[in-house]
């Protein structure tokens, strides 16, 4: 047996659709993604969303727009506060953008921010909160939202690895002034790569706009607040406005983004179906911590982590599943300051990040996905169980 990481979700319906859009000839940004925009919107019910070429480039595009916006934007040098543990590209465009990162530790048991650390970590200088739902387990938004308007925050959300996870009925990703999705092969829908960037906020989607397509103002609603109203023609739909980029999604990414969205809330039933039967074989187990929430956790995938620190015990544990054809990983991209890219980035840290670097040494995970996989849950827990 060979227990994958991630497992294909696409049927004849994505291969159908994606005919289509060969037999079109129209390959490029069109209707396909404008119509997914609008039904992934409706999905997560937000008002605005854009597509991208990537969750990553999503992520730089929320970024940036926070500094374009007309009030309440951001600057070079101001404060963000970061989970210590998240994908690199959650990081990178902070980075990019000159803000100063401060990073606080995770809580052991959901490997999401220290809700209690969080509060404390804030400063007059801090202008932002990046939140992170770690591998589909919802981190605490309401607090965070809470936090924000307290302080007089901006709250960016990086929701790719836990599209459909809700917290009292409301889903992840809608808690952010901006919020972010991936849609890569392994994640809760697929559309081969592509992203997407969401927000209530009028500005920032007109901003986002731009920004996704070269900075130019030709893909802008006719009544968006960057150019002026009064001024029409070829010059005006052509006039570049802001130092942009070209992140956009293709037809055939958003003819079968169309399709897995369909499948979406089935698909999300059988990770948790997954998940059920991970908790109750590990829940007991008593070398390892699992994730833990009282929310509805969406389930990317299985995380693992040793209760005590133990090299011998943790190179016997990846030697087996190596063995046994178990494949695993570092969970998400592992606490980024044990990572050599961290000296490129301006940054402190809220305490000593003690749970980020334990999970980081001394944890990984292993698949879930959208089909059945009892048996190979069953065969990781015999393999796991006397260890």
């Amino acid at each position: 047996m060979v227990y994958k990481l991630s497992y294909n979700t696409w049927s004849g319906k994505e291969k159908s659709a994606l005919q289509k859009v060969i037999k079109s000839g129209m390959f490029t940004m069109g209707k396909n993604v404008a119509d997914f925009e609008k039904k992934f919107s409706n999905y997560l019910g937000r008002k605005y969303s854009v597509m991208t070429n990537s969750g990553s480039s999503a992520n730089l595009i929320s970024i940036a727009s926070f500094f374009y916006k007309k009030k309440n934007f951001l600057k070079k040098g101001d404060e963000v506060i970061v989970p210590a543990i998240s994908w690199s590209t959650t990081y990178t465009p902070l980075q990019q953008y000159g803000l100063k990162l401060k990073f606080v530790d995770v809580d052991i048991d959901t490997l999401n921010i220290d809700i209690k650390k969080l509060e404390k970590s804030i400063t007059k200088k801090t202008k932002m909160i990046v939140s992170v739902s770690i591998l589909g387990c919802p981190t605490k938004l309401y607090e965070i939202n809470r936090l924000c308007k307290k302080y007089n925050l901006l709250h960016f959300e990086d929701n790719c690895e836990s599209l459909g996870a809700k917290i009292k009925r409301r889903k992840t990703g809608t808690f952010g002034d901006i919020s972010t999705h991936s849609f890569f092969f392994s994640h809760h829908i697929s559309t081969m790569e592509g992203g997407m960037l969401s927000t209530d906020n009028f500005e920032i989607y007109c901003i986002a706009k731009s920004l996704r397509a070269h900075g130019w103002t030709r893909d802008l609603p006719k009544n968006n607040p960057l150019i002026d109203k009064k001024k029409q023609g070829i010059f005006e739909e052509y006039k570049f406005i802001l130092p942009g980029y070209n992140v956009r999604s293709g037809e055939l990414n958003a003819a079968a983004g169309l399709v897995q969205l369909q499948k979406l809330n089935k698909m999300i039933h059988t990770r948790r179906k997954n998940l059920q039967i991970f908790n109750k074989l590990f829940q007991k187990h008593d070398k390892f911590i699992i994730q833990k929430t009282d929310d509805y956790h969406s389930s990317f995938c299985f995380p693992l982590v040793l209760k005590k620190k133990n090299k011998f015990l943790k190179n016997k544990v990846l030697k087996i599943l190596s063995k046994l054809n178990i494949q695993f990983r570092l969970i998400t991209g592992g606490c980024f300051t044990e990572h050599k890219y961290s000296k490129h980035f301006n940054y402190t840290t809220h305490d000593k990040l003690t749970n980020a670097k334990h999970a980081h040494y001394y944890g990984f995970f292993v698949g879930n996905s959208s089909i059945n996989l009892s048996k190979q849950i069953n065969f990781l827990y015999k393999a796991l169980k006397n260890i």
